[in-house]
């Protein structure tokens, strides 16, 4: 239950800045005169920053990995489709972290195509702003990682080694969310929505993922259950000779 009110909480906030977004301190500070809201903190926080392509173009390299991430997944799905013989008998974890993927890249489609805010600056290359809420790549990493950090133990038997993996998947997280600010191509308010966004479709995860993994222990216990039975009774052929 407690996922569930952490994702309607961050949803509730996702699009309460959606909305604010379009009435509180609007102003014309981006290129071509396009109109961001809550300008004064948008603005004094990419005038401190300015613009750092290096930060750029490394925060684009993590992204990078977190599709390679996704694509490991899947490639292990379909290894356990061949060897298995059935879609049933894949992974749960892994088609619960297939429909995250879909989610991901749905909600980057939408925003596309439903402008809310605009770059601070035209992209080398792009003739005209750019969408820019919420940081879609911030979404992709924190995403991509932080489910990653969850299911790793499933598929990682050596601890030490699931360990590292989850710690470097959260330091990827920490710093794609400074780089991608730092670099200057996101407002403050886009790399906050992508916070956001990304902390209600974890909650959501993080939740059928355990339902996921009590279903997993229930089918196991009564397969236990069964076989210490079977183990417990009488041999009928041993009764029947003594």
């Amino acid at each position: 239950m407690k996922k569930i009110i952490a994702a309607v909480i961050s949803g509730g906030l996702f699009a309460g800045l959606i909305v604010m977004l379009g009435r509180y301190d609007v102003a014309q500070i981006g290129p071509d005169g396009t109109s961001i809201g809550f300008s004064t903190i948008n603005k004094a926080v990419h005038d401190y920053t300015g613009v750092n392509m290096q930060w750029y173009k490394f925060t684009e390299w993590l992204g990078y990995g977190a599709l390679l991430i996704c694509a490991l997944f899947a490639f292990a799905g379909l290894v356990q489709l061949i060897r298995r013989k059935s879609f049933l008998k894949v992974d749960k974890a892994i088609y619960a972290l297939g429909v995250l993927y879909v989610i991901v890249i749905g909600l980057y489609v939408f925003f596309e195509k439903y402008i809310i805010n605009y770059r601070p600056i035209i992209m080398p290359g792009a003739s005209a702003p750019e969408a820019s809420f919420p940081s879609s790549h911030t979404m992709l990493i924190i995403t991509v990682m932080a489910s990653t950090a969850m299911v790793i133990g499933k598929y990682v038997s050596n601890k030490a080694l699931s360990g590292l993996v989850t710690i470097l998947c959260y330091a990827v997280i920490l710093v794609t969310v400074f780089g991608r600010l730092y670099c200057g191509v996101h407002w403050l308010t886009d790399i906050i929505g992508g916070v956001l966004i990304s902390i209600c479709l974890l909650s959501l995860f993080s939740f059928f993922l355990g339902l996921i993994r009590r279903k997993e222990i229930r089918k196991y216990s009564d397969v236990f259950h069964v076989a210490v039975a079977e183990e417990s009774e009488p041999d009928s052929n041993y009764i029947s000779k003594h």
